[in-house]
């Protein structure tokens, strides 16, 4: 792109109308869509320091004659970042609403909180085109993103509405309210250090210099740290509890996707250990899909669990020290993983005009537990066929689906299988979780 001459440019500062202009003609080519006014318009407020784009914060200035900046080459920054996300508009993650779900712990308010603004406007008569048709000033955009374009709205049972976006825009905002978080959390800092160590005539004189000079392109912001396991080994239970939880959290990098910060501790809930810390789309990519207790929908988004980032999800699984020692899986993703690669072969295919298509719906349940392998019985069915059948594909005792993923792991992430197993005891914690009688026990009573 050739480069742009900016009118009302000043020592590489450009005013924030030339700035929303600027955005726009960047990101005109990206994936995810963006948004006008990104820095005129609510929820932008050049003011409060700085303006949120992606996940990069534009620190904003006042320059000479009173009038608000920003950077341009901070602008070119973030645009460039935004244009390198690449978005599937097939993988969906939920945003809400959901029933019961527990508010999100934080120390500090985060004036971003996305999920919270777009489920009260969507909450609203009419949603969101409604909302903006009544008020002309509500927000219409989020760290510069236009979301309306890609939010999809699904029903089901013909009443309950539920709302989804494109993962990689919920990682985006997953990052841009973390950024926003460590931006403020730095400005407070410095605010405290200024009132103790200077006069505040000389704050008043250092805050003109400061707004008479390009701000750095780094900000102060920190990028989050890789996780190296230092949880593991740790019961959830006790560790939720411990105060500061949250903020320490908010320091590491998903340990799944090592992209987006984390947001969430993630455990086993059969074994009741932490697993790592992980982002809010790694934890609701995780999470299976369940239509009952003992019954899950085997989605598509299983394919990326079990097929295409296969390495990183059972390594993340086996951080519980529990399904490590027994080479398995929790049983809900050990049914998931059965009807999904091991009985793939048997789910029949309707004709259709460019090929053939999967029939129906995946499902799997169980009877009994896992706790109890000999009674423990999964079946994998197909719900929803287009002719109108509804069949049981198959019905495979708990042993046989844990051997079979035995078997699979050692082929597929030969690093993972080579840690497992009840002989690579190393990493077990010193005090396990009490030991469940298994009344068919053939060495499978681990925990």
């Amino acid at each position: 792109m050739s480069e742009r001459v900016m009118p009302g440019r000043t020592d590489g500062l450009i005013t924030l109308g030339a700035a929303d202009g600027l955005w726009v003609d960047l990101t005109a080519d990206s994936a995810v869509p963006t948004a006008s006014g990104a820095f005129t318009c609510p929820p932008a407020h050049a003011r409060t320091g700085y303006v949120l784009l992606g996940s990069h914060a534009v620190a904003t200035v006042r320059a000479s004659g009173g009038q608000w900046s920003v950077s341009e080459a901070e602008v070119r920054r973030a645009a460039a970042e935004l244009n390198a996300v690449r978005m599937d508009r097939q993988d969906l993650v939920r945003i809400g609403p959901f029933r019961g779900a527990p508010t999100q712990e934080g120390e500090e308010e985060t004036p971003l909180r996305w999920r919270r603004r777009i489920t009260q406007e969507l909450r609203e008569p009419g949603g969101p085109d409604g909302a903006a048709r009544r008020d002309v000033g509500r927000p219409y955009h989020l760290a510069g993103i236009d979301w309306r374009q890609v939010l999809v709205e699904q029903t089901r049972d013909g009443t309950r509405r539920t709302w989804w976006l494109p993962r990689a825009v919920v990682r985006l905002l997953d990052a841009a309210e973390h950024t926003e978080t460590q931006w403020v959390r730095a400005a407070r800092t410095r605010q405290a250090s200024a009132a103790v160590a200077e006069p505040s005539s000389h704050l008043r004189r250092a805050r003109d210099a400061r707004g008479r000079q390009t701000t750095s392109p780094e900000g102060p912001t920190a990028s989050p740290r890789p996780y190296t396991a230092e949880l593991e080994g740790q019961l959830y239970s006790v560790l939720s509890r411990k105060p500061g939880i949250s903020r320490r959290l908010a320091g590491w990098a998903c340990a799944v996707c090592r992209i987006a910060p984390a947001a969430v501790l993630d455990h086993c809930h059969e074994h009741g250990y932490v697993r790592a810390p992980v982002c809010q789309s790694c934890n609701t990519l995780e999470r299976p899909d369940h239509l009952y207790s003992n019954d899950i929908r085997v989605a598509s988004r299983y394919t990326r669990l079990f097929r295409t980032d296969t390495d990183d999800w059972l390594r993340h699984w086996h951080r519980c020290p529990g399904c490590r020692a027994r080479t398995t899986l929790p049983l809900p993703h050990l049914a998931a993983w059965t009807a999904h690669i091991a009985c793939r072969s048997l789910r029949p295919t309707h004709r259709v005009p460019r090929g053939r298509t999967p029939c129906g719906v995946l499902r799997v349940s169980w009877t009994g537990s896992q706790n109890a392998p000999r009674s423990c019985l999964l079946t994998v069915a197909v719900d929803s066929c287009p002719s109108g059948e509804h069949r049981v594909l198959a019905r495979v005792p708990y042993r046989e689906a844990a051997e079979r993923f035995r078997f699979w792991l050692a082929e597929t992430a030969p690093a993972v299988a080579a840690a497992a197993g009840p002989d690579r005891l190393d990493g077990l914690p010193a005090q396990p979780r009490p030991v469940v009688a298994d009344t068919g026990g053939e060495g499978l009573a681990l925990f």
